[in-house]
């Protein structure tokens, strides 16, 4: 079973690994995505859809708006996983 913990940790390699530039050392999941480290539209959408890869989710567009923080990005990551049965 995947942890939140595991989906920030690979939130924050991917951040570091694809947009370092927007990258900040204090980044932890009540950094602002587009304010602290400076994640544009285009670095957003990056980071999402490799999240979304690595974990084999899909999270409407629609819900994009709701996300702001690395820990929504991670919460809404975890709302989306398949169901185990």
């Amino acid at each position: 079973m995947i942890t939140r913990e595991e989906v920030l940790q690979t939130a924050k390699k991917i951040i570091t690994d694809n947009v370092p530039d927007m990258f900040g050392s204090e980044l932890d999941e009540n950094t602002v995505l587009n304010v602290q480290t400076n994640v544009d539209s285009m670095g957003f959408i990056l980071v999402l859809t490799k999240l979304e890869g690595t974990f084999g989710v899909t999270i409407p567009d629609d819900r994009w708006n709701d996300i702001s923080t690395l820990g929504d990005l991670a919460d809404m990551v975890m709302q989306y996983l398949p169901k185990e049965a």
